[in-house]
């Protein structure tokens, strides 16, 4: 498995902070929670702490920029605000920072043991060919 790269949150609260001052944004607890986070956890992205990664989307979502943006900032990239996005439409879809292969075999996963915990008597074949039809159909419709 390749190294994990480092994450520059020192980099990110600084970006954050002042984006959020450009916004006129108040770092209150009805200012987090219309975001769906809490205070504090929008206090340790500002203060440089890690965060769950599902929680940085809500922060791209608060801060107006495109989905993935902190994640970007992080590895050392940039924000897209959402209003540069070449779909604004598009400004909720909440996209997973791991790779799709990834995300297609932990949806496998998820299938198989939902099936082996419900579905007595189904083959192994059979699981192997509902998880793999699970996970094209979420694919195709865009979920994953």
């Amino acid at each position: 498995m390749p190294p994990v790269p480092e994450l520059d949150l020192e980099r990110l609260a600084r970006v954050a902070k002042r984006r959020r001052a450009d916004l006129g944004l108040a770092l209150t607890d009805a200012t987090a929670k219309a975001a769906g986070l809490s205070k504090g956890t929008w206090q340790r992205v500002e203060k440089a702490r890690p965060i769950r990664e599902t929680n940085y989307v809500k922060i791209d979502g608060a801060l107006q920029w495109a989905p993935g943006s902190s994640m970007a900032i992080l590895s050392g990239g940039e924000a897209t605000p959402v209003s540069e996005m070449k779909d604004p439409d598009a400004a909720g879809v909440q996209k997973s920072p791991l790779p799709p292969e990834v995300v297609d075999e932990e949806a496998r996963d998820v299938v198989q043991l939902a099936l082996i915990a419900t579905a007595k008597g189904t083959t192994a074949e059979e699981i192997r060919e509902m998880s793999e039809r699970v996970v094209r159909d979420l694919r195709e419709r865009g979920l994953i």
